[in-house]
């Protein structure tokens, strides 16, 4: 399966995303896309540990992936390429389906951990750009 067919299956097939580095400020990248994620249907949790209790967007910030008490089909990492590694590990151990690293995030050696854990993998995408890209329709249900 080519990348692109991982990028539909995986934005097709996911509900719950949790975005970690979720920020308050709307002139910030991680604002707009949890925006656009909401639209399109997801259940979006905001993952900022210096923002816990509060609200983005109407969704309570909680502190990290293993406060949240749901099944996560997509962890999306809005966090430098150094602290991906550990966002990544941390949605290994909670069992989710997939991680993905937005524009600019790569880091490899994080990916094949993810990928050896049975964990789709995408790197240096946004999903706020895909999902328009590649006809996605939102999720009604």
């Amino acid at each position: 399966m080519n990348e692109i067919e991982t990028v539909k299956r995986i934005l097709e097939n996911s509900r719950v995303i949790a975005l970690v580095g979720a920020s308050p400020k709307p002139e910030r990248a991680s604002y707009r896309v949890m925006a656009f994620l909401l639209r399109q249907g997801y259940r979006v949790i905001p993952v900022n540990p210096l923002k816990t209790g509060v609200e983005i967007q109407g969704q309570k910030v909680v502190a990290s992936l293993s406060d949240i008490d749901e099944p996560l089909d997509l962890v999306d990492i809005f966090r430098n390429s150094d602290a991906a590694g550990g966002v990544v590990d941390e949605a290994i151990a909670v069992g989710a389906r997939a991680v993905w690293m937005q524009l600019g995030v790569i880091d490899h050696a994080a990916a094949e951990r993810a990928t050896a854990a049975g964990l789709d993998v995408i790197m240096d995408r946004c999903p706020a750009i895909d999902i328009p890209r590649l006809g996605i329709a939102a999720i009604t249900s």
